[in-house]
């Protein structure tokens, strides 16, 4: 299994990126997707995750209404929307499946992207 993320760079704050996680080695569709992200010295952190369907999504607190999870199971692809971007959106984003898993003990996880919000 592999989880290819892309997308992550340097904007303003206020900006807005767009990550995408190609996932490829799973049947897709059967998989819930989530993004998660590690600032430097802090601790892995849930921003979303999203249910095999696309039908429910989930997100943490400190980005509702700013960032969007959807996903294409035709083209096997989670992306995360960001928005209004903030200094503290700082971090590495990582994508993640699990079959029923939600949370930080998802199954698989892909490598990171880096996202740098300036002030």
């Amino acid at each position: 299994v592999q989880l290819q993320a892309s997308g992550g760079g340097l904007v303003q704050a206020g900006g807005s990126l767009r990550l995408s996680c190609a996932a490829s080695g799973l049947t897709f569709s059967r998989y819930i997707m989530g993004w998660f992200r590690q600032a430097p010295g802090k601790e892995r952190e849930f921003v979303a995750t999203i249910m095999w369907s696309g039908s429910s999504a989930s997100y943490a607190d400190s980005v509702k209404g700013r960032f969007t999870i959807s996903r294409d199971n035709a083209k096997n692809t989670v992306y995360l929307q960001m928005n209004s971007l903030k200094p503290e959106d700082t971090a590495v984003y990582c994508c993640a499946a699990d079959r029923t898993v939600t949370t930080g003990a998802m199954y698989y996880w892909g490598k990171g992207t880096q996202v740098t919000v300036s002030s």
